[in-house]
């Protein structure tokens, strides 16, 4: 099993690239969040963990910017219904940092706005890896996963019509005044303050 490349950047796209390893072209999916960060880096070779997943009629390699994001992908498609590809998805629609605050929240809501990810989808996921990604999750900065929520509560605020500047002011109020609230319910706190405006 090919558990980790570096090499030089053929090709790339936003799902997949070619890594030149040693005269050797080896195509490799990623999801977005590796994609972004292999367009801003601007060295010539490039490094990539890597899962390597096989099936019947085909071996497919899959490469990650970060040993976490492998991990995260790798509990993800211990998930029944869950395969490389959709959880290649998920860490698409979701940055890494994100994705472990919301299953350990246990944010079904947040997960439900990946595309491809219903309600069931989500709650199974937080079912399955909510104490699995805890480690994982453990160094995230509380602060990080607070600012991430809050810009989704703003994000809420302005698609049901309110203005940024008044949203934001609502959401830094509500974080401040119920600092261990879950996201939904300030989603609800914010709402009646602007109401109240």
């Amino acid at each position: 099993m090919i558990g980790f490349l570096k090499g030089r950047l053929l090709h790339s796209t936003p799902a997949a690239l070619i890594l030149d390893v040693g005269g050797v072209g080896y195509r490799v999916q990623v999801p977005m969040s590796t994609y972004y960060e292999i367009e801003r880096s601007e060295s010539e070779e490039l490094g990539l963990y890597i899962h390597t997943h096989v099936r019947e009629d085909a071996i497919v390699l899959y490469g990650f910017w970060t040993e976490r994001e492998q991990q995260i992908f790798e509990k993800l498609i211990a998930v029944s219904g869950i395969g490389p590809k959709l959880a290649r998805v998920i860490l698409s629609g979701m940055a890494p940092t994100d994705l472990l605050a919301a299953l350990s929240s246990g944010d079904t809501v947040r997960l439900s706005t990946i595309p491809g990810i219903g309600k069931k989808t989500a709650e199974r996921m937080v079912l399955e890896l909510r104490d699995r990604v805890q480690e994982l999750a453990a160094d995230l900065p509380e602060r990080a996963r607070a600012v991430s929520e809050d810009d989704d509560l703003v994000m809420a605020l302005i698609n049901l019509g309110y203005r940024e500047n008044a949203a934001q002011r609502a959401v830094v109020e509500t974080r401040a005044a119920n600092p261990e609230t879950a996201v939904h319910e300030l989603l609800r706190l914010a709402l009646r303050r602007l109401s109240k405006i």
